[in-house]
């Protein structure tokens, strides 16, 4: 241990005091105490800086080992030069001391690291890269980790490049996880061809996990940006190869990656080279995200390329013919990449997808005027093109293929492509019936009528063995033969081309196949009707019938029976009463009305009035409750026509009871109103008040209106205070209905919570007032109108024996004596509406 010199000596006189003999006296008896000795600091510590030094030194002398007073002495040290320059002297005492701590403190990495700051702040890079040397020398490498961030941070912090690489270098071995803090290094200073190489390096460690999160594809990018923006720096580095292999692993992010070879390309001054990697990557991305940015970076290339030619060229003075050639050439080259966009996009989506049916069809379009090139895309696309990875309709391919050919007037060449086409085995057996009608439409436009026949015929001829048409296990050739579009395109060459014998074997071949539809029977039964055969036509729509089930069958049924009707009328009535049974017998209320309205008019044209009543009849019962109004109305008008207006009271009567309340509404208004014009009021005002008993007053408010303009014209006081009294009594019924809801609610309510008492004060108040108002209702309507009587059509009474006899006080006693023997009777003249057209021709005569 250095000891002070003399003049240190000199400079470190004490002067005790006596508050200081107590100290001293602890001190000679416990030399080796901290504790005493930290006392003594402790207690000279206002004292000045040399007295407070010089009992470290003392203490020192005694303890050199301690750790607790080396650091405290080195602390109070730093602190009395902090505010100095760095060139005072006092720097290298407190650096000494330094020196002497460590001679004890070597193994003490605070120490270390507190000389390593020191010196930094001094700035003596030599003697403090040296100290951080003999620190990572002295430690354990398990307490390397505190002195090498101070390291780092000094070598950075001075402009000594190759000093810092050397450490940072030395860094890694212990700590190669952090190699991107020495790759940002080394881009700072400039020596970019290290920093791609350990980017490299770290790139293609599998192991490797950067401490900035980054995941590998980041990596990658910064190595191609680094790499491709700096041709000239980097050296040690294959870069095509490197960016190639980035490719070869991020097939999903290619764009940027291509963009960076060209780029680098491009520095190097290599434009042809750059071009070529440009048209080498439009031609293998497989996304359109990829696609957009390797041809704007093309696109901008190019452009970029030109104008700065142009600059070149306008600044000369005298041009060259070579120069005007370049510059044409270059533009040319622009516009020839602009013109293929569209087309170059198109190839990326089919790379995407080769299967792709729209793609190829939008290929074809972007090639208009360049038939060679359409030539070569359809042979291209039907030979790519899987019929079961297909994206769309793939015999559209071949047909478009077809007809191209045939606008070209090439139809020899369309005929082969079609032959072609029956042969590829598709999914669906309708892609392969519709390959066959377009080449028999083909061959119809060229008016080759016959040959378009036989087409049809060779299309629909049936196999040996007995295939089933759903079988997917077998080939969509096999089972062509049960194809429904080609079967009706057949019938309808037949019809326009063929004779009436070969169309009608091919409508019964359709039938025997059993693959009709209802409108191929409609079809082959006005086919049969145009030629005359009539029954051959009903004998058709039979085999309809008997093949089909309702609701599909409805469309036959309706078209034979009116054709039926229109050849026959009435001449074949019980035929025809048999069909209508026959199609009525399984009808759905659905589509019962339009079959028994035809029913019905043929029994008015043709059969018995009572007939077309009980067809009207039943009909009302048959179909469904919202077209039941309907057929009453019919009805009604039906039966005022024959029997008369009397005869519409029972019909009245029973739509009455099977319709819908606001129907039965509506149709007791019409009968009371009818009652009125044939002036029955005692009818009508009976109507009405039999209607109140459904019409709430607060609902319906025009049927009360109407029954009190009636009261006006035909009733008089009693009338309209027993109109009154209805009305009321109606009320009060639904309010009745109102207060049995609320009492249920009530009772609910307190079987839930308990009773009234139990509830809140609040509650109970509304409880007790919503009784009140029940109770009270009640007995107004009670005195009011006393029992409610309802029309019914039961005999009303109090029980007992009044019960057994109706009382009826406009009852005439027939065994009154007092009878007028000369009774005038009075003709009234009656609407001939009230007889219908089945009046008597007697009745008229006596009329007149």
């Amino acid at each position: 241990m250095k000891m002070p010199s003399s003049a240190d000596k000199e400079s470190f006189q004490i002067i005790f005091t006596d508050e200081d003999l107590p100290y001293e006296e602890e001190i000679l008896r416990n030399p080796f105490s901290v504790k005493h000795w930290l006392r003594y600091i402790d207690h000279k510590k206002n004292a000045p800086k040399n007295g407070v030094n010089i009992i470290y030194e003392r203490a020192l002398k005694e303890l050199p080992g301690s750790y607790k007073l080396w650091y405290n002495y080195l602390r109070i040290r730093r602190q009395q030069v902090k505010k100095k320059c760095i060139t005072d002297p006092l720097y290298e005492e407190v650096n000494n001391a330094f020196e002497r701590a460590l001679v004890f403190m070597h193994k003490m990495p605070r120490i270390w690291m507190d000389y390593c700051t020191f010196l930094t702040d001094q700035c003596k890079i030599t003697r403090t890269r040296h100290v951080f040397d003999r620190a990572l020398r002295a430690l354990p490498i398990t307490q390397h980790h505190r002195i090498w961030p101070l390291y780092l941070s000094f070598v950075k912090k001075h402009n000594i490049a190759e000093t810092a690489t050397r450490v940072f270098r030395r860094y890694l071995k212990l700590f190669p996880e952090n190699a991107e803090e020495y790759i940002e290094y080394l881009t700072e200073v400039d020596r970019l061809d290290e920093s791609a190489v350990i980017l490299a390096k770290i790139v293609n460690d599998e192991n490797f996990v950067s401490q900035h999160g980054k995941s590998n594809h980041q990596l990658w990018n910064e190595l191609c940006d680094l790499i491709s923006k700096n041709p000239d720096k980097v050296h040690s580095l294959n870069v095509d190869a490197i960016i190639r292999g980035g490719l070869r692993r991020y097939t999903d992010q290619l764009g940027h990656l291509w963009n960076s070879l060209a780029d680098y390309y491009v520095r190097s001054g290599l434009f042809d080279r750059a071009r070529d990697i440009y048209e080498e990557a439009i031609q293998t991305v497989t996304t359109v995200r990829d696609f957009t940015q390797v041809f704007d970076a093309y696109a901008q290339f190019e452009e970029l390329s030109l104008s700065k030619r142009m600059e070149e060229v306008a600044k000369m003075s005298s041009p060259t013919e070579d120069d005007d050639i370049d510059l044409e050439l270059r533009l040319a080259r622009f516009e020839y990449l602009m013109d293929r966009r569209l087309l170059l996009l198109n190839s990326v989506l089919l790379r995407q997808n080769p299967h792709n049916v729209q793609e190829w069809h939008k290929r074809v379009q972007l090639y208009e005027g360049k038939p060679h090139e359409i030539i070569n895309t359809y042979t291209e696309a039907v030979q790519t093109v899987e019929p079961k990875l297909a994206v769309g309709k793939l015999h559209t391919l071949w047909v478009e293929f077809a007809k191209f050919y045939e606008k070209n007037g090439q139809t020899e060449d369309a005929r082969l492509i079609f032959e072609k086409a029956t042969l590829v085995p598709f999914i669906k057996v309708d892609d392969l019936a519709t390959v066959w009608c377009e080449w028999a439409e083909m061959e119809i436009r060229n008016e080759n009528y016959e040959d378009a026949l036989k087409l049809m015929h060779k299309a629909t001829v049936i196999p040996s063995k007995k295939i089933s048409y759903h079988d997917e296990s077998e080939t969509v050739q096999a089972r062509l033969y049960k194809s429904l579009k080609l079967w009706s395109m057949y019938a309808d060459l037949e019809e326009s081309f063929g004779t009436f014998k070969s169309c009608k074997a091919v409508y019964d071949r359709i039938l025997d196949l059993r693959i009709a539809t209802p409108q191929i029977i409609i079809n082959y039964g006005l086919f049969l009707e145009e030629h005359n055969y009539f029954e051959e036509a009903f004998r058709a729509y039979e085999k309809g019938i008997s093949l089909f089930k309702w609701p599909n069958v409805y469309d036959i049924w309706n078209t034979y029976l009116t054709k039926f009707l229109k050849r026959y009328g009435g001449s074949k009535l019980e035929r025809a009463r048999d069909l209508f049974e026959q199609c009525l017998e399984n009808c759905p209320s659905k589509f019962a009305k339009s079959i028994y309205l035809l029913y019905a008019k043929l029994e008015e044209e043709h059969g018995m009035a009572r007939h077309a009543m009980a067809v009207y009849e039943r009909a009302t019962q048959a179909v469904p409750q919202e077209e039941m109004f309907e057929i009453f109305n019919i009805y009604i008008k039906k039966a005022a026509e024959i029997y008369g207006i009397p005869k519409t009271r029972q019909i009245y009567e029973k739509a009455i009871e099977v319709l819908q309340e606001d129907k039965t509404r509506e149709m007791c208004l019409r009968f009371a109103e009818m009652e009125t014009k044939l002036g029955e009021i005692d009818r009508a005002r009976a109507i009405y008040a039999h209607c109140s008993q459904i019409c709430d007053p607060r609902v319906t408010i025009e049927f009360w209106q109407t029954w009190k303009e009636f009261e006006i014209r035909h009733g008089n006081e009693d009338t309209m205070r027993e109109m009154l009294r209805i009305k009321r009594s109606v009320q009060a019924t639904y309010n009745t209905q109102v207060n049995m809801m609320s009492a249920q609610m009530l009772g609910s309510a307190t079987s839930t919570a308990g009773t009234i008492a139990d509830l809140a004060p609040g509650a109970k108040d509304d409880m007790r007032l919503l009784e009140a108002k029940a109770f009270e209702m009640s007995g107004s309507s009670a005195t009011k109108s006393g029992n409610i009587m309802f029309v019914r059509g039961n005999t009303q009474g109090d029980g007992g024996e009044s019960a057994d006899k109706v009382v009826n006080p406009d009852e005439i006693n027939i065994d009154d004596e007092e009878q007028s023997e000369d009774v005038i009777i009075e003709k009234q003249n009656v609407p001939v509406e009230v007889f219908g057209n089945l009046r008597k021709e007697s009745d008229e005569e006596e009329e007149m």
